[in-house]
């Protein structure tokens, strides 16, 4: 189950429960209320609503292009919980400010579909478009669960320090998939054999990006 879906049931559920807790408190048993059942009532309400807001906040804030999802603002300091918490149901972990690192994660192709390592996938950057930073960036894959994943050769990201070959172009080609791509070894980024997320993390952005001008490139199917 990817997080998308996980939040989704989610969502429903603590929706379903909000349902039978109002029925059941000021419809049907009117009565029956009580300080405890009240107290207990109004946290779980509280949480459930808290819940719901950021989900529906954080897919306000969203921006997605190309299949890339990102939100710029987070990590501010004069951030209110709201928005920190909406940047947290996009972003684990710790979040910097915009103009220390901005973030982009996906877990689906093109289509909709789940990236897979049963496919195989190419992310081509056009000439002088590799992320503009003034530090670096770097592509980092996980599994479904965000975890590395072995594979022969102990790659777990590729960045602007990796030695990607550029095409005669000056384009560059970023290989992501299971076997090894013969003759670009050195622009391949390993993924397993199951479900995989990916994530750019660009450092020190360049104003482009700041300005939210740059468009990160698809990640397209070939086989």
């Amino acid at each position: 189950m990817n997080s998308r879906t996980f939040y989704a049931i989610l969502t429903v559920l603590i929706i379903v429960a909000f349902g039978v807790v109002i029925i059941n408190s000021f419809v049907l048993n009117p009565t029956s209320r009580n300080v405890r059942n009240d107290v207990i009532q109004g946290f779980l309400l509280g949480f459930g609503l808290s819940f719901v807001t950021a989900q529906i906040y954080a897919r306000i804030k969203t921006s997605k292009v190309n299949g890339w999802t990102t939100m710029f603002g987070c990590g501010e300091p004069s951030n209110g919980f709201l928005f920190r918490a909406a940047c947290a149901q996009v972003f684990l972990g710790p979040i910097n400010i915009s103009k220390e690192s901005m973030y982009w994660t996906r877990d689906a192709d093109g289509t909709g579909y789940l990236l897979s390592g049963k496919h195989d996938y190419v992310m081509h950057f056009p000439a002088g478009q590799l992320p503009p930073n003034n530090a670096f960036w770097s592509l980092t894959m996980g599994d479904a669960h965000n975890h590395f994943v072995t594979n022969p050769i102990k790659r777990y990201c590729v960045s602007d320090r990796s030695g990607l070959v550029p095409n005669p172009d000056g384009s560059v080609d970023i290989y992501i998939q299971n076997a090894t791509p013969t003759g670009h070894e050195s622009n391949w980024l390993p993924v397993p054999s199951g479900n995989f997320k990916l994530w750019l993390r660009v450092y020190m952005p360049g104003q482009t990006i700041l300005n939210g001008e740059y468009q990160v490139p698809p990640v397209v199917k070939v086989s």
